[in-house]
């Protein structure tokens, strides 16, 4: 059950530019912190186990890569660890390449979660009317990319199970792929021309023609945004007092735990949760009517 994913397209397109922006502008160490947990624990939701785990891996390497690399170039910072080829290298660099990966993963894995819910059939019943073509243009290049991925696995399957190209050596390799190349460069001209004359046939660009559409504005949706708007207004608020900011350099700044330092955190924590809150309920629910049949 993805409960989050059936509120209207406005309020999820909305909490995505909401959560990222949080993540990208507010560099407070906890912030970041709660906007990975957040990212993480939804992506783990709408995702397979074992496909969560390979990403985990791949992008923990990725933090070790920033996290490392930023203190080789960056030499700012009072409290020095130790020089490297008369550089020093600095605590508040080590920590700043940290918080860097940190905003990175996590804004990628609130992208990755946003692919599965925002839809092309949603982004173009938000942007059809005021920006149709744009907005045509970009749903129809998210969703020529999951296709291209697919075709490629088909055309790939399918030379294997026909026997061409199944050693490992670098000469089939090369050829495979040179040939998988040249079908979907075929299939995807065939796939754009087919797409134009269905889109011509149904009389899309005329004058009068209207569009179906399945959302409808409920009162959970009234609440939901409400609750995200009340959130967000209360954290932009505080960022405007410099109850948030952070500085790393010289030194870093001083982690407050305390009175409105604390509510500042709580309010994020539970801005970041609130979709993976949203479907535990709903998943919860389902099973409790599903233990009383």
């Amino acid at each position: 059950m993805r409960n989050f994913a059936s509120f209207h397209p406005a309020i999820l397109f909305l909490y995505y530019v909401t959560v990222i922006f949080i993540t990208m502008f507010m560099m407070h160490p906890f912030i970041l912190l709660f906007s990975l947990i957040g990212s993480l624990l939804f992506y783990a939701i709408l995702t397979p186990v074992k496909q969560v785990w390979r990403d985990i891996g791949f992008y923990l390497l990725v933090f070790l890569l920033i996290a490392v690399t930023n203190p080789i170039f960056v030499h700012k910072g009072e409290t020095i660890i130790l020089f490297l080829n008369d550089n020093p290298v600095t605590v508040e660099s080590i920590i700043y390449g940290g918080v860097i990966a940190t905003m990175l993963i996590a804004v990628i894995f609130w992208s990755k979660s946003y692919s599965y819910l925002m839809t092309s059939d949603k982004f173009i019943y938000l942007f059809g009317k005021a920006i149709p073509k744009l907005a045509l243009v970009i749903s129809m290049a998210l969703r020529f990319i999951p296709l291209f991925k697919n075709q490629i696995k088909k055309v790939s399957q399918t030379q294997k199970t026909l026997g061409l190209y199944t050693s490992n050596s670098l000469t089939d390799r090369i050829f495979s792929g040179l040939r998988i190349f040249n079908s979907m460069l075929t299939w995807s001209l065939e796939n754009s021309i087919s797409q134009a004359d269905s889109m011509k046939a149904r009389g899309y660009g005329l004058k009068g023609r209207t569009s179906f559409s399945l959302f409808n504005w409920r009162a959970r949706d009234g609440v939901m945004i409400s609750f995200i708007i009340g959130l967000c207004g209360i954290i932009v608020f505080l960022h405007i007092r410099k109850v948030n900011v952070f500085h790393y350099y010289p030194h870093l700044s001083t982690i407050n735990l305390t009175g409105i330092y604390l509510i500042e955190y709580v309010i994020v924590f539970l801005l970041m949760i609130l979709p993976s809150l949203s479907d535990i309920k709903e998943n919860l629910q389902w099973k409790y009517l599903r233990s009383k049949m």
